[in-house]
């Protein structure tokens, strides 16, 4: 299961994997701009995960890792959103890995730099889809679930995916930390 946070709208996408074959099977979003306020939001994202978890039971939870941005109100409410998601799997112990806006992008489309129409794109190809979905946080949702099953490998640590095996394979991960 991947979750695209947002305060005003957050995308879902559920996937199966069954061999090397890989289905949608549901995606969405939550439409949070109907709430009275902040508070209401939050706990609509955590009844609305926790809805969905016990309708798929997914294995594991993916979600977008917080970004930097220019507005600290904004990136606090986002944080919140990702926090009430993030619990809602942990309480039903369901395992939760994050990734990096940019690792998503690269693991669906080739590019960290890529639109959010690029990555509906190539989540269309990827699935087979018929037409594009209309929601582009729902497709980014999808794609945060395809990233997880294409980076995770057993092993990894819940809640963080920079497993590194050598510094050689951080260096490959991080080249705008190295000079």
């Amino acid at each position: 299961m991947g979750i695209d946070p947002g305060t005003n709208i957050s995308g879902y996408g559920i996937i199966g994997i069954t061999k090397n074959s890989i289905e949608l099977i549901s995606m969405g979003i939550f439409d949070l701009r109907k709430e009275a306020n902040h508070a209401m939001k939050l706990q609509s994202i955590f009844s609305q995960c926790s809805k969905l978890m016990e309708t798929y039971m997914p294995d594991e939870f993916a979600i977008e890792a917080p970004f930097y941005g220019k507005n600290p109100q904004s990136m606090l409410k986002l944080g919140r959103a990702q926090g009430v998601s993030m619990a809602a799997a942990l309480n039903r112990n369901i395992p939760v890995f994050e990734y990096a806006p940019k690792r998503i992008k690269q693991s669906v489309t080739g590019s960290g730099n890529a639109s959010k129409e690029q990555v509906a794109g190539m989540v269309k190809t990827l699935l087979k889809l018929e037409k594009n979905h209309s929601k582009l946080d729902a497709t980014d949702a999808v794609a945060i679930a395809l990233c997880h099953h294409f980076m995770y490998k057993p092993g990894m640590e819940t809640s963080n995916n920079s497993n590194y095996g050598s510094w050689k394979s951080f260096v490959a991960q991080n080249p705008s930390k190295v000079k």
